[in-house]
C-alpha cells in the first residue's frame, strides 16, 4: 500500500491506497475537522488525485454532526472521574486483585525519562519475542538508535511511565495528551513478568494521572475483536464508544467505491467467524515457526 504525506490548512494529511486513494488527518486524535467541505475542496485542488476524504469526531462526540455518509468507528474509551471511582466501580474484583498482586510482587510504576538507559530497557522488552498477539511483532529486532529515533518524535506531547521490579524496566506506557482526552499510545511489558500484572499497574497509573489532571477520557485505540485483548480492556473499565467516521467522495471513483462498499478492502468482506478462525490458524503457524514458549502473548495476564 502506497502512502503520501502533505499539509493542508496547517494540518498534516496522510494518503493511503493504490487503486483507491483515501486521505485522513495524520494526527486525527489531536484535531477536529470543523469545516470538512472547505477542507475537501482544497484536497480536490491539491493534485494528489485523492478519491475519498475520511474523518471522524473525536471522543465523546458520538452524535453525527455532518451531512455525509458515515459508519460507526468502535473505540475503547474509559470515562475518568476519580481514581477511587475507577477502583471501586469501574473495574471488577479480578482486576483489583491483579493490582494488589502487582504491588505485592514489587512492581513500581513511576515517571521515566527518555534517556539511553530507558531506550535499552525498551529494546530488551521489544526483543523478548518475535511474536505478540499472534502476529510478528513490528518492533522486534530494532536496535537502540532506531527505537530512539522512532519514539522521540512526539515526546513534546507525551508523558512516559515505566513499570519496574528491582529497578529493572519490565514495562512502560506513553501517555499522550490530546486535549480533552488522553491516549495510551504504547503499553507493553515483558512476557516473562506477566505473572506480576505490570500492564494492569500501568493502566492504573494512566487513570491516576488523568484523574489528577481532570482529563475526562482515556482512549486505548480501537475496540478489538473478541479475544484476550478485548477482555483486558473491558476488565480495566474501557467501554466501546461508537464514533461517527465520515467518508466524503472527491472523485467518480470515490463515489463508486463508496456505493459498492469497497473502501475497506477485501478483508472487510470476510465474516467475523471466518476471520477469527484465520487468526487462530495464524497464531498457531507463528507459534510453530518460532518454536518459542513465550511467542504467543496473552494480554492482561
Amino acid at each position: 500500500m502506497s502512502k503520501l504525506d502533505f499539509c493542508i490548512r496547517d494540518k498534516q494529511v496522510s494518503v493511503t491506497g493504490s487503486w483507491l486513494k483515501i486521505a485522513r488527518l495524520t494526527d486525527e486524535w489531536h484535531h477536529d475537522l470543523d469545516e470538512p467541505s472547505a477542507f475537501a475542496a482544497e484536497l480536490s485542488k491539491s493534485g494528489a488525485s485523492i478519491d475519498l476524504l475520511s474523518f471522524w469526531q473525536r471522543p465523546p462526540a458520538t452524535e453525527p454532526r455532518f451531512p455525509y455518509y458515515y459508519e460507526n468507528d468502535p473505540i475503547a474509551v474509559l470515562p475518568v472521574s476519580t481514581y477511587d471511582n475507577w477502583i471501586k466501580k469501574q473495574i471488577n474484583s479480578k482486576t483489583r486483585n491483579m493490582l494488589t498482586k502487582a504491588e505485592k510482587k514489587g512492581v513500581v510504576v513511576r515517571p521515566a525519562t527518555f534517556d539511553d538507559e530507558f531506550v535499552r530497557g525498551m529494546v530488551a522488552i521489544f526483543n523478548e519475542s518475535p511474536v505478540r498477539q499472534g502476529r510478528p511483532f513490528w518492533h522486534y529486532g530494532k536496535d537502540c538508535e532506531t527505537v530512539k529515533r522512532e519514539f522521540s518524535r512526539y515526546l513534546f506531547r507525551e508523558d512516559l511511565f515505566g513499570a519496574y521490579v528491582d529497578n529493572e524496566l519490565i514495562g512502560f506506557i506513553f501517555l499522550i495528551n490530546a486535549g480533552h482526552i488522553a491516549m495510551l499510545g504504547q503499553i507493553i511489558s515483558m512476557i516473562r513478568h506477566r505473572d506480576k500484572s505490570p500492564n494492569n499497574a500501568l493502566v492504573a497509573k494512566a487513570v491516576e494521572v488523568c484523574a489528577s489532571r481532570n482529563v475526562p477520557f482515556l482512549a486505548y485505540a480501537a475496540w478489538p475483536a473478541p479475544g484476550s485483548l478485548r477482555e483486558f480492556k473491558r476488565h480495566n473499565g474501557f467501554e466501546c464508544m461508537q464514533l461517527p467516521r465520515y467518508y466524503v467522495p472527491l472523485t467518480l471513483k470515490g463515489h463508486i467505491a463508496l456505493k459498492l462498499k469497497l473502501h475497506h478492502g477485501a478483508s472487510a468482506r470476510i465474516p467475523e467467524s471466518v476471520l477469527s478462525r484465520l487468526k487462530a490458524l495464524r497464531s498457531q503457524f507463528y507459534e510453530w515457526r518460532y518454536k518459542s514458549p513465550t511467542a504467543i502473548e496473552t494480554a492482561g495476564k
